[in-house]
């Protein structure tokens, strides 16, 4: 099955329905030839956007990324390469950071983003998002780094990253947002009922959804949510004969706000299960078992 893709906002970017995050590349032990063949494999089931972030792998993974591009820069052309900065971590690679904090200045931005596109190896990101909410976030220096970056053609699109709606609409005043990117799984529902999935579907914009399965604790043990999803997840599997991560995928993907959904993996396989989520849409009642599974009772 071919992932399809969507225009996540009006004039906005067009990304994979499936996006493969890239989060854990440093870990996949993997040389520059192999991982330019996950890419590949990855674009040949349709899966064209790769989910990056400045602070990855301690600063390390957009650089491997790009010394695998490096390799055939004609896949450049084929691929989507979504970005994001604002969280400074301390250590090696950044010794003039003394602990974990965050920087949404302008100069702070702009830097980020030219280092990122220096270790990608590219001329442009094709969406930079804010990775988390500043207390110190000032409007107008976050909109001078957006304009000047949209102006020099290094970033054609910008959104954000676990921000709350206000959050979100305080920012969008500023600057034309085209994507939240959060956290929601069967084990994290938050963004069904605090505003974010509505706000989103009311401007026509597609959240980009992190840790899908939960982080892996869907499928663990030790969690009483976990045990009584899996076991809702597990029936209607059997029914449908998929696998269960196929089935929290197509219960995300069923979402009107037309989520995109981040993968993790290095395993093929799990692209593939969440491509096939992207054609099976679940019946309202099947929708509804899941979710009484996730909340422990059935709806009010």
């Amino acid at each position: 099955m071919h992932c399809p893709r969507i225009e996540i906002a009006p004039q906005g970017p067009i990304l994979s329905c499936v996006t493969a995050g890239m989060w854990r590349l440093g870990e996949w032990q993997m040389n520059p030839a192999q991982r330019l063949d996950y890419i590949e494999r990855s674009i040949e089931r349709g899966v064209t956007s790769f989910d990056h972030a400045d602070i990855y792998g301690g600063y390390t993974v957009e650089a491997l990324f790009g010394e695998a591009i490096a390799l055939k820069p004609s896949v450049r052309q084929q691929i989507e390469l979504v970005g994001k900065c604002g969280i400074a971590l301390p250590g090696p690679n950044r010794p003039s950071h003394t602990l974990k904090h965050y920087d949404t200045s302008t100069q702070h931005i702009v830097a980020s983003v030219e280092q990122s596109l220096q270790s990608l190896r590219t001329d442009r990101l094709d969406m930079l998002l804010i990775h988390r909410p500043d207390p110190l976030l000032d409007l107008d220096e976050v909109a001078e780094a957006f304009q000047r970056l949209r102006r020099e053609g290094k970033v054609l699109h910008f959104g954000v990253s676990n921000f709350t709606p206000w959050q979100y609409q305080a920012l969008s005043t500023s600057v034309r947002l085209v994507t939240n990117q959060v956290e929601f799984s069967p084990l994290r529902l938050d963004p069904l009922t605090d505003g974010t999935f509505d706000q989103l579907q009311s401007l026509g914009t597609s959240p980009m959804i992190w840790s899908a399965l939960g982080g892996g604790r869907l499928f663990g043990p030790d969690c009483e949510t976990a045990t009584r999803v899996r076991a809702a997840v597990d029936t209607l599997a059997g029914t449908l004969g998929v696998s269960a991560a196929t089935v929290v995928y197509a219960w995300i993907f069923r979402l009107p706000s037309k989520p995109v959904v981040l993968t993790g993996s290095q395993r093929l396989g799990v692209l593939d299960e969440a491509i096939a989520a992207t054609g099976l849409k679940l019946t309202t009642q099947q929708w509804f078992a899941i979710y009484e599974a996730c909340l422990g009772h059935e709806v009010p």
